[in-house]
């Protein structure tokens, strides 16, 4: 058997969507995991709705996650004259026949299958007759002259065998009266000229496939082998559409997922390997493999993703985590000025505490990022009178510490909570509140020694706190 080759085929018509993600992901391993090759095309023939700025999004989405395409992308718009030889090619070896019919006879065909509550299948009218009979003022459609005897077997690599009968399969078109191909026929051409040996996609083109392969042996081409995906649904048990939150690579990257755990969620979204659940990606690759994808549709699940994302955030390198920090408050927020980064760098150890994406680390670290303090209105509120003597009666003392550590810390701490009749919140809420501007965040006494000495006391005769 000749090089195992697969391909992802989106459509530049928006930004790419989990569930085609999911579909690179399973493509691009099962081929590295075979030695092969993995392509991109861009099935860019929607000529209204087609963007360059969505082609772009695509590879940069596909990138972002590890995902590289070999060769150049195959730009299916540049291929439609292969197309429409092949579909003259099927009329003239009788595998494919013009059809007059006009939109009226299609549509009244339609409204009588409706009435009957049947699926619609063209009623074949054109398919035997004598062109003669043509009326001169219609320009025909080419159809496929599909199989009607008998019954189609498919050896499914993920769904096991699946038989239907040829006669559900209507005389699909092949060719518009505009003389523009259409899908079936475009995929399949582009399929065979690039060499695909396997086919693996989401479980709603069954029925395509039985109509390409069908194209296939017209033509007297090597059959590829078909793999078809269960879809992902919602948590509810609905299909995933483009229209859902979180359906596409931006949503994610946007709160902070990084792409290490975003893959290896969606290579455990409806595949298994034992009972393992991370995967480096050299890992990913060694163990794919297609008899580990379920045949039930997944469940898209926010809170797995951001626990899975969790778990990178506490065991990667940190100064992998720095980068990739970097680059998000880049991306999103605000850059990490470069006297910032050595601070962030230190203090990532409790920056991280808790955080589940690189936005709760940026919300963690905006009182290093950031010059200026920005007060929670609600939180200043907090400041009463008690409060700021608190904040004072800690100025005045921290002022004579002259090594800076939890150690020298705690009997300040301890003093004024005796002094002021209060608990640990009562000095440490205030304190945090004039030192970050909110009530929450990290522990004070990380904050103060992150901060250093000089910043702290900038920081707490602030006018802002009366």
């Amino acid at each position: 058997m000749s090089k195992v080759a697969t391909r992802f085929a989106p459509s530049p018509t928006g930004a790419l969507h989990i569930g085609g993600v999911r579909t690179a992901l399973f493509n691009w391993l099962f081929s590295k995991n075979q030695n092969g090759t993995f392509h991109l095309r861009i099935e860019d023939t929607d000529k209204e709705r087609s963007k360059e700025e969505h082609k772009i999004q695509i590879i940069n989405s596909l990138k972002w996650l590890g995902i590289e395409h070999d060769g150049e992308e195959y730009i299916q718009s540049q291929k439609i004259q292969d197309h429409i030889k092949i579909a003259n090619e099927l009329l003239q070896n009788g595998n494919a026949y013009k059809c007059y019919c006009s939109a009226e006879e299609i549509e009244e065909q339609k409204k009588r299958a409706r009435q009957k509550k049947m699926p619609y299948i063209y009623n074949r009218k054109w398919r035997d007759a004598d062109e003669k009979d043509a009326p001169k003022d219609i320009k025909p459609v080419i159809r496929f002259k599909s199989k009607i005897e008998g019954n189609s077997k498919l050896k499914d690599l993920v769904q096991g065998d699946v038989e239907i009968e040829n006669n559900t399969i209507e005389d699909f078109i092949i060719l518009r009266n505009d003389g523009t191909p259409t899908y079936n026929l475009s995929a399949t051409v582009d399929d065979h000229q690039m060499g695909m040996t396997h086919i693996i996609r989401g479980d709603d083109h069954k029925i395509n496939t039985f109509k390409q392969i069908q194209i296939y042996q017209a033509m007297g081409w090597v059959v590829p082998e078909f793999a078809h995906i269960p879809l992902i649904h919602t948590i509810e048990g609905k299909k995933l559409s483009k229209r859902d939150n979180a359906s596409t690579l931006d949503d994610f990257s946007k709160i902070g997922i990084m792409p290490d755990a975003l893959r290896n969620y969606l290579l455990r979204l409806g595949w298994s390997y034992q009972d393992k659940e991370i995967f480096t990606l050299e890992e990913s690759i060694e163990h794919f493999n297609l008899e580990g994808i379920g045949k039930s549709p997944s469940k898209l699940d926010i809170s797995r993703i951001l626990s899975m994302n969790e778990h990178y955030i506490k065991n990667i390198d940190e100064n992998d985590l720095f980068n990739q920090l970097s680059k998000y408050c880049k991306l999103y927020k605000t850059e990490i000025k470069s006297d910032k980064k050595d601070t962030i760098k230190k203090s990532l150890t409790f920056l991280k505490n808790k955080a589940k994406t690189l936005e709760d680390i940026f919300n963690n670290s905006q009182y290093i990022i950031l010059d200026n303090v920005n007060f929670n209105q609600d939180d200043i509120k907090l400041i009463d009178e008690k409060a700021k003597k608190v904040i004072s009666d800690f100025a005045t003392k921290f002022t004579a510490v002259e090594k800076l550590n939890k150690e020298t810390l705690e009997p300040i701490i301890n003093e004024l909570i005796k002094s002021n009749d209060t608990n640990f919140k009562g000095v440490g809420q205030p304190l945090r509140i004039a030192l970050t501007g909110s009530k929450f965040g990290p522990g004070i006494y990380d904050i103060i020694i992150s901060l250093g000495k000089e910043e702290v006391i900038k920081r707490l005769i602030n006018k802002k706190l009366g």
